[in-house]
């Protein structure tokens, strides 16, 4: 099936959670929480989505200041449409829209830990976070 890869696509809250749950990283996101999806959809600058027809089936969610840093929050594919390539072009067709010196930093899902390195990542053991409520 055709891929179609989208940086102006409108995300409903709806299929945002539900492609989530559909993916690994449903079970580290408030997917019961319809309001912070809506802000994190919202408040993204930068959004790359892929869709199988009308089906949201990847989508990568970065918050960046398109020449240093982008911060790569979410890389999300559906279970179903795995190993297919998806994520790396996701990846691709963020990179494509930030400036060539631009990194990308992200904070790997458990599972994806051997991902990353495959597509040019290297680990960063300086990560820190300061949870919020």
């Amino acid at each position: 099936m055709l891929i179609e890869y989208r940086a102006d696509a409108r995300v409903s809250v709806e299929s945002a959670i539900e492609l989530y749950k559909r993916s690994t990283l449903g079970e580290r996101r408030p997917v019961d929480r319809p309001d912070i999806f809506a802000g994190m959809l919202h408040n993204a600058n930068l959004t790359i989505t892929a869709w199988a027809g009308e089906s949201l089936v990847g989508i990568a969610r970065c918050l960046t200041d398109f020449t240093y840093v982008a911060y790569l929050a979410d890389l999300a594919v559906d279970r179903d449409y795995q190993r297919r390539g998806i994520g790396q072009r996701l990846i691709q067709e963020t990179r494509q829209r930030l400036e060539r010196e631009c990194m990308i930093v992200l904070l790997a899902a458990p599972l994806a830990n051997e991902y990353y390195p495959r597509l040019g990542f290297e680990a960063n053991p300086r990560a820190w976070v300061l949870r919020g409520g």
